[in-house]
């Protein structure tokens, strides 16, 4: 794996010498935001060496390097999911090559039904805490200590101070947002109305079929990270649950995206006041 991440780190650099700060992942119907990337380069994942490559319609597979509101930025326009028939170590290889790039802090988005009866469609989530269901884990095998250590400590994963960052910016903007848990699953069906139930009382408030290895190989990699999901449906109750569609999905990821795009980029602006302030 670590002479895997050096060789597509090779090509990379062979391309670009951009050096970014932030990495971001964006999700299902969420590819419009690279749209408002300036200055930009972009690679193919299909030329990097040990990329995957997207099967989903929506995911646009390519790395964009640029920036964003002035702030210099890797975006994965497309990301892979465990129902494309990747393994969990191959899915989440391009978050290892992000870290070794150089970045100091990983967005992560994505689009996930809603299980707790208080949000609503078009609602905006930062993920505190997660439950993990896939069967494949990214960590599973061999462990090399150059990448991380051997058990990575899970309970601190999503700062708090970031969340709470997250959600005085939404205040201030007006925009519906909320902290919750996200419930990774397999897919790539959506949820029955039993499961959708059970995601709810096992403590869930969205579900979804990604991110979350994103997530522990990010935490495995000592990189901080700060997950965005936008709520596209709401399904629970169970009375609630409408026939959904992934039209529907990415409909209601565009419509959100601006405000998604807007908090995003307040991020940015508020760590960079921090560093400048250390």
């Amino acid at each position: 794996m670590f002479d895997k991440v050096k060789e597509s780190i090779q090509y990379i650099q062979s391309v670009t010498d951009f050096r970014p700060k932030y990495g971001i992942v964006l999700g299902t119907g969420l590819g419009d935001l690279s749209e408002q990337i300036t200055d930009t380069t972009e690679i193919d994942y299909r030329n990097i060496p040990h990329f995957p490559v997207s099967t989903v319609e929506s995911h646009k597979g390519k790395l964009i390097f640029g920036y964003l509101n002035g702030h210099p930025i890797v975006a994965m326009a497309g990301r892979f999911h465990y129902y494309e028939g990747y393994t969990a170590r191959e899915l989440t290889f391009p978050i290892r090559v992000l870290k070794f790039l150089g970045i100091e802090l990983l967005f992560i988005s994505n689009v996930s039904g809603g299980v707790n009866p208080n949000y609503k469609a078009g609602d905006i989530i930062f993920v505190k805490d997660h439950i993990f269901l896939q069967p494949d884990n990214p960590l599973r095998g061999s462990n090399d200590e150059r990448l991380g250590v051997r058990f990575p400590d899970m309970s601190n994963t999503y700062d708090k101070a970031l969340i709470k960052a997250g959600l005085s910016v939404a205040r201030e903007n007006n925009i519906r947002a909320h902290e919750g848990v996200y419930i990774c699953l397999q897919g790539p069906n959506l949820e029955t109305p039993a499961e959708y139930v059970f995601a709810h009382k096992i403590g869930g408030d969205v579900v979804g079929m990604s991110t979350i290895p994103e997530v522990i190989v990010a935490k495995h990699s000592n990189l901080p990270v700060f997950v965005l999901s936008i709520v596209s449906n709401q399904s629970y109750p169970p009375e609630m649950i409408k026939e959904t569609t992934i039209e529907d999905v990415i409909q209601m990821a565009k419509e959100v995206e601006p405000k998604m795009t807007l908090i995003v980029k307040s991020m940015m602006k508020i760590l960079g006041k921090q560093k400048q302030k250390k």
